[in-house]
């Protein structure tokens, strides 16, 4: 957090940074292309995350929403946040004196309501009586999320189980 504005409850801790700062940095801290602390465009990124708010409505002691969201893209694109889901899955069952990969998963959907920002993501799931979308999981036995994909709600599930199943192996490096 920078000590010249007052912290946000969505602010990232030392520890928690100190966890994810080594999958966040695609270049060096010192590096002369990064304009902003690379801990505030992701405090940036954790205040739209909770609070839900549109990208533009970023405060004005965060750095800029363009800067926060074009870093988040290289994020994406560099899947740094599911590596950093994958290892802590791993330490986790590591802590429960499990293998550090599973080897059994558990696939199931819910149905997430519409909202405005659905766009043309929302369908109609008239099962559930729900216009949205749809989480397709995969979760080992504990249940922590190794695989996850996002369709609109009309989607069958029995279609997105071959998807999930080669995500699941890339993820899991076959040993499911």
């Amino acid at each position: 957090m920078s000590a010249d504005r007052p912290a946000y409850p969505s602010d990232v801790s030392d520890e928690e940074w100190a966890l994810v700062a080594p999958y966040m940095a695609l270049l060096r801290e010192d590096s002369g292309q990064r304009d902003h602390e690379l801990r505030e465009v992701f405090n940036g990124l954790r205040y739209i995350v909770k609070t839900g708010a549109p990208w533009r409505f970023m405060p004005h002691d965060l750095p800029p929403w363009a800067a926060v969201y074009q870093q988040t893209q290289r994020w994406l694109v560099a899947d740094c946040f599911g590596e950093v889901a994958g290892d802590l899955r791993a330490v986790l069952r590591q802590a429960a004196e499990r293998e550090p990969e599973p080897s059994a998963v558990i696939l199931d959907s819910h149905t997430l309501r519409f909202s405005p920002e659905s766009g043309e993501r929302a369908g109609y799931n008239g099962a559930k009586r729900k216009r949205g979308s749809k989480l397709h999981l995969a979760v080992d036995t504990p249940g922590h999320v190794v695989a996850l994909h996002v369709t609109p709600a009309d989607i069958d599930d029995r279609s997105q189980v071959g998807a999930l199943t080669v995500a699941v192996q890339a993820e899991t490096d076959g040993s499911v």
